[in-house]
C-alpha cells in the first residue's frame, strides 16, 4: 500500500504561502490545522458541524466528540485539539463570527455557502499541494505526519493509535515513517 507523502519544512511553508496567497487563507489553514494537528481524515472534517468544535459562546472546545457517522470505521470517537489547533480555529471563527453561532450548520463552507463533501476537502488539499509543487502528497499526508511526528518525538505508540483513532495498532505502525537517520540515532541512546 502506497503511503501519502510526509512533507518537508520547506514543503510546508510553500503550502501556507500557496493558502496566504489564495482566496479564504484562515478557512483553508484551519482545514489544513485538523489534518496536521488532530489527524483528521478528510469525510471527517467535512462532517464537522460548528456545534463539534465551538462551544455556544464562540470559545474552542478542548475535545471534539465525533459520532459514528462522522467517521471512516462507524464508531463515535473523541479527537483532542492542541494549542496549535485551537488558534487556527479561533482565527476562524474570529472571522465568521455569524456562521460560527450556528451551531447546527457545516464547519466548513465554500463560496456559494453550502457545506464540504469529503471530495471537496481531498480537492482542495491536491490542489493546494499542486500549487506549491509537493509531488505525492495528499489529504491523508497531513495525517499521517501528525502520528509520524508524535512518534519522532518519542510518544508511546499506544498513545499514537488512540489519537489516530486506530483499532489496532499494527494499523498506525504503518503511518509511521521510518528512515536509516531515525535508526541510527535511535542506536546512539544506547
Amino acid at each position: 500500500m502506497k503511503q501519502a507523502k510526509l512533507l518537508t519544512d520547506a514543503e510546508r511553508k510553500r503550502v501556507s504561502a500557496v493558502i496566504n496567497a489564495h482566496r479564504y487563507p484562515i478557512r483553508n489553514h484551519a482545514i489544513f490545522a485538523l489534518s496536521f494537528f488532530a489527524g483528521l481524515r478528510a469525510c471527517e472534517i467535512a462532517g464537522l458541524r460548528v456545534g463539534d468544535v465551538f462551544e455556544d459562546s464562540g470559545k474552542v472546545r478542548d475535545t471534539i466528540y465525533l459520532a459514528a457517522t462522522q467517521t471512516k470505521g462507524d464508531d463515535s470517537a473523541t479527537v483532542l485539539i492542541s494549542k496549535r489547533l485551537a488558534k487556527a480555529l479561533a482565527a476562524y471563527a474570529a472571522q465568521h463570527p455569524r456562521h460560527i453561532a450556528k451551531q447546527d450548520a457545516s464547519l466548513f463552507f465554500s463560496a456559494k455557502g453550502g457545506g464540504f463533501s469529503a471530495q471537496t476537502i481531498v480537492n482542495l488539499y491536491a490542489r493546494f499541494y499542486k500549487l506549491a509543487g509537493v509531488k505525492g502528497a495528499s489529504s491523508h499526508s497531513g495525517r499521517r505526519q501528525f502520528l509520524t511526528e508524535l512518534a519522532d518525538k518519542g510518544i508511546n505508540a499506544r498513545v499514537i493509535q488512540a489519537l489516530a483513532r486506530h483499532k489496532h495498532l499494527n494499523t498506525t505502525m504503518r503511518y509511521i515513517e521510518l528512515n536509516e537517520n531515525k535508526m541510527r540515532n535511535a542506536i546512539e541512546l544506547i
